[in-house]
């Protein structure tokens, strides 16, 4: 089985930033996900706000406990608030249902995720997506 190494999850999370630099983003804090959950890698940008890292975490750890994208989870939030209520409720690692988190594939299968907070969700996601493929994986983001 295919694995993220920490220096993938380090590639992931400078790509992320560079295109974060090159929209014009305000801080990012990008947090990588291994496909058991636990936190490879994470890095806070300077002039991130404290409750950053924990809300990467949950966008990311949001599509890990579902096995879909950030879009998937956000929109199920809105059209099923009660299962998103309990599901959030059930998770020790915090669950925060918007966009900017994606699952990371390998050959189909999924080996982690990424979660990046920070700007408007989709710029997060575009920025998460940017480094998923920078270090050679594909990205899911339904």
């Amino acid at each position: 089985m295919t694995t993220i190494t920490l220096k993938q999850a380090y590639t992931m999370i400078e790509a992320a930033f560079e295109k974060g630099a090159e929209m014009g983003l305000k801080p990012l804090t990008v947090a990588v996900l291994d496909a058991g959950g636990h936190v490879k890698a994470l890095a806070r940008s300077d002039g991130a706000s404290n409750l950053r890292p924990k809300m990467a975490i949950g966008k990311a750890n949001g599509c890990l406990a579902l096995g879909v994208g950030g879009r998937w989870v956000a929109k199920n939030g809105i059209d099923r608030p009660h299962f998103m209520t309990g599901l959030i409720g059930m998770d020790d690692n915090g669950i925060l249902p918007v966009p900017g988190g994606a699952l990371v594939l390998a050959d189909g299968a999924i080996v982690g995720a990424v979660g990046i907070t920070g700007d408007t969700s989709e710029n997060d996601e575009t920025c998460a997506v940017h480094g998923i493929e920078a270090a050679g994986f594909s990205a899911q983001v339904e």
